[in-house]
């Protein structure tokens, strides 16, 4: 199956709809009345689907096992058709419209097989996706135009005695949301630390390294005092990510603010932990730039 490991949970929602085709006004004035031989059409059909959806990924090789939080099945009767709209929820990781779908196939067969004895034309017509929600389709966001800053915050990689990979890690993820991305490197020190903010002149300013517990991380420190406003929810977010996928993550004081407009993150010094924090936050932190007041519009 597709590796989702690296997704956000979201509210996924999506409605599948079906058609099943019958062939005289008395098949559907059966169903209404209740008198089909095998029984109530619609009730034994609604529980076919509750089944079919939760079994989806039993059927489907590659579709994950996930929460169904929420399945709700309608029929509409309209001339000698009867419409079947399935809806499905679950907050998760990966959407939910193959069982919305999946749930649609087995009320439309279920209704088949109920009624082939009283109605030998009967039919099952289209079955499709009518509408989808809470994945990367549904929270959009432009980074045109925006630029960034990638500070990498260690002593021993600004002494040329070790390699930066988090950094260049940082560039690459912006990149690949259309950010314009420069780095440069620094030592932990305070005064260096607060410099590369102040003179910034960039979108975002991402620092890497100096978030943990050792006598020289002291990003966190320096950086808050210079924010205009901490952005409280973000920090949250990356930590809660980190710590479902490493229990070291709760030692990190990871930051985010705004500065003079600007986005201000400091994340891990680790590869591994500053991706985790990038995946945990883009490309929806930068809804952001909306709200700043002149800063971008919608």
């Amino acid at each position: 199956m597709v590796d989702i490991t690296h997704k956000i949970t979201t509210l996924r929602e999506a409605t599948a709809v079906a058609v099943v085709r019958t062939s005289s006004e008395e098949t559907i004035q059966r169903i209404k009345e209740n008198k089909v031989p095998k029984g109530n059409v619609f009730e034994m059909a609604k529980a076919a689907g509750f089944l079919g959806v939760k079994k989806t990924p039993e059927l489907l090789p590659d579709c994950h096992p996930l929460p169904i939080e929420y399945t709700g099945i309608e029929y509409e009767i309209d001339g000698l058709e009867i419409k079947i709209s399935v809806c499905v929820k679950t907050i998760y990781k990966t959407g939910v419209e193959v069982e919305a779908m999946h749930g649609a196939s087995i009320v439309a067969l279920t209704m088949y097989d109920m009624l082939k004895p009283i109605d030998k034309n009967i039919e099952i017509g289209s079955i499709r996706l009518q509408n989808k929600k809470g994945g990367k389709s549904s929270f959009k966001v432009d980074a045109e135009g925006l630029s960034a800053q990638v500070v990498v915050c260690s002593d021993t990689i600004s002494k040329g005695m070790g390699e930066d990979k988090a950094g260049k890690m940082i560039v690459l993820k912006l990149e690949a949301l259309g950010i314009k991305a420069e780095k440069i490197i620094i030592p932990d020190e305070a005064e260096e630390i607060r410099s590369a903010l102040n003179n910034a002149d960039s979108d975002l300013i991402i620092y890497t390294g100096g978030t943990g517990v050792g006598p020289r991380d002291v990003t966190p420190e320096t950086i808050e005092p210079l924010l205009d406003l901490k952005l409280k929810g973000v920090e949250e977010q990356m930590r809660s990510y980190g710590q479902q996928r490493m229990p070291y993550a709760m030692l990190s004081r990871s930051i985010a603010g705004i500065k003079d407009g600007k986005l201000v993150l400091a994340l891990p010094g680790s590869t591994k932990g500053a991706a985790e924090c990038m995946d945990a936050i883009f490309p929806h932190v930068l809804h952001v730039f909306k709200v700043i007041t002149g800063k971008r519009h919608d």
